[in-house]
């Protein structure tokens, strides 16, 4: 009786439970990649600041009851299409507004970017069906291997996504076990590694929906109920206590480059740092809260240093800097984090590692495009250790779009007793972005065990502690300091110490076998 009433519904139609029993114009594949999109499209809600972290099991798990049917690809394609062309919306007036794109060149620029990420969820359908019809010997959706394989080969597939096109692990389902009792496995496998959990409830889900096989559904549920209540705890923070006061100043993107709005920037930042530096040990700046090159305003940089050193705290300003490097070179820009402490005229620099493509900078293999954000220069790289020694201790950077990429926070919590995240996500507007960026920061906390501390220019400003909650935060485009401490740690994850080797050593064999299957068709 169940299933004929889950036959006779629309969806139930569109995933059946029982591939013998398909009937009816719906049974289309123009419907099949409508119904993929539409699914994807529901991803992104699963995400901040939505948090309904149980729509990404079920989009999850109706594509897969799609793609095991076969047209594995171009269902993939379409349900990441939806997933990142939907999800990065937000794209088309960043691009319109501060690009400037005209209207139709920013849609067309986002829906291209869904376009190549989707590439990423074909290739994860394709792959799986692929390896367990090969397995199966027999069509994939009578063969429950794919409760082994979906999980792993979405392990590969994020770690791809982060990686492949300089990388954009943006919304990653790992990140989905932020706030929930699972979140402890993250310091050791990582935000890639963290994604088989919601995978593996995804398509225990679909063989549970398959009604033909809900008994290997409901044994992979139990064993991810097993992985939720076996989470390890997260590591804590057990060093020093220190006071910081995080400035959120709230400078408009339109007046952030402007000459005739300078002085009350830096104004605004003297204030708000006045008020809080009796209170803090520390105090941090937002990425290029000052927005000049100091090497070239020798009255300004004075007129910093007079200020900063009244207050007696050292700080954290993000900036930028300008090697000249001789009268016949080009000069070379760079943005980061400057470290001021009170009795010293030098300043400790580290600069941004990892830039972003078309923001940036413009790849060398298309020249011809120009950069988004203002070109004050091309900004290149830097090679330094992204570490700053403080009187406190190590500040780790992570400038803006550094914070989406594991690796970055890796290399620099080796040294870094907290982790330093400096961002303006005004570019975003009041988009979702803007938390799912915090989302994704949150994540470095986890991995490396180490307090996060992030001041945005318009928020979201947060002390972030090593289990990834949020301590202390204020609300968006508003102007004030989020005041907290934090602790120093030392400690070394079994993510910090390994990385992903552990989980490119399970999945590279399977692609391989993905490969040969292929080869041998």
């Amino acid at each position: 009786m169940f299933y004929q009433r889950w036959r006779n519904w629309p969806w139930g139609r569109l995933c059946p439970l029982h591939t013998s029993h398909v009937t009816g114009p719906l049974h289309t594949g123009q419907t099949r990649l409508v119904a993929a999109f539409l699914l994807g499209s529901l991803m992104p809600f699963a995400f901040s600041p939505y948090d309904y972290k149980w729509l990404a099991v079920l989009a999850f798990a109706g594509w897969i009851l799609l793609f095991m049917r076969g047209k594995a690809f171009s269902s993939g394609w379409a349900f990441g299409l939806g997933w990142f062309g939907i999800g990065a919306w937000w794209l088309a007036p960043t691009f319109h507004t501060f690009g400037p794109l005209a209207w139709p060149w920013a849609i067309l620029a986002t829906t291209l970017v869904g376009f190549v990420l989707g590439l990423f969820p074909a290739c994860l359908a394709w792959g799986s069906y692929r390896l367990v019809e090969k397995g199966a010997g027999k069509g994939a959706g009578d063969s429950p291997r794919m409760l082994v394989v979906f999980p792993i080969m979405m392990v590969g597939e994020e770690w791809l996504r982060g990686h492949l096109f300089t990388g954009l692990p943006w919304t990653p389902p790992g990140s989905l076990l932020l706030d929930t009792p699972a979140i402890g496995w993250a310091a050791i496998v990582g935000v890639y590694g963290a994604a088989f959990l919601p995978a593996l409830l995804a398509v225990s889900l679909a063989f549970i929906l398959r009604f033909k096989y809900y008994r290997w559904g409901l044994a992979g549920a139990a064993i991810a109920g097993v992985c939720l209540l076996a989470a390890p705890a997260p590591y804590r923070a057990d060093g020093a206590v220190h006071r910081v006061a995080l400035i959120q100043a709230n400078i408009p993107q339109k007046l952030k480059w402007n000459a005739d709005f300078l002085n009350e920037t830096m104004h605004r930042y003297v204030r708000l740092s006045k008020q809080a530096a009796k209170q803090s040990d520390l105090i941090i700046w937002p990425e290029v809260a000052v927005p000049l090159f100091l090497e070239r305003a020798p009255e300004w940089r004075a007129w910093l240093l007079r200020h900063m050193d009244e207050w007696k705290t050292p700080v954290l300003f993000g900036g930028l800097k300008l090697d000249d490097g001789g009268r016949l070179a080009k000069p070379v820009a760079h943005n980061g984090i400057y470290l001021f402490q009170p009795g010293r005229e030098t300043l400790q620099f580290v600069g941004k590692q990892h830039l972003v493509p078309f923001g940036e900078y413009v790849p060398s293999w298309i020249p011809f495009l120009h950069a988004l954000v203002p070109n004050i220069a091309d900004f290149q790289p830097s090679e330094d250790s992204g570490v700053l020694q403080g009187a406190h201790g190590r500040y780790g950077s992570l400038v803006c779009y550094e914070a989406i990429f594991p690796r970055e926070a890796r290399q620099r919590a080796a040294t870094a007793s907290v982790l330093i995240n400096v961002t303006n996500d005004a570019w975003y507007g009041h988009t979702p972005a803007t938390w799912q960026h915090l989302q994704a920061a949150r994540m470095r906390a986890v991995e490396t065990g180490r307090y996060l501390l992030r001041a945005a220019n318009t928020g979201v400003s947060a002390i972030v502690a090593p289990d990834g909650t949020i301590q202390q935060t204020m609300d968006w485009f508003t102007q004030g300091a989020v005041l907290g401490e934090y602790r120093d740690s030392d400690v070394r994850t079994p993510y910090q110490r390994w990385g992903d080797v552990p989980l490119l050593g399970l999945v590279v064999p399977l692609l391989f076998v993905v490969w040969a299957g292929w080869r041998n068709t």
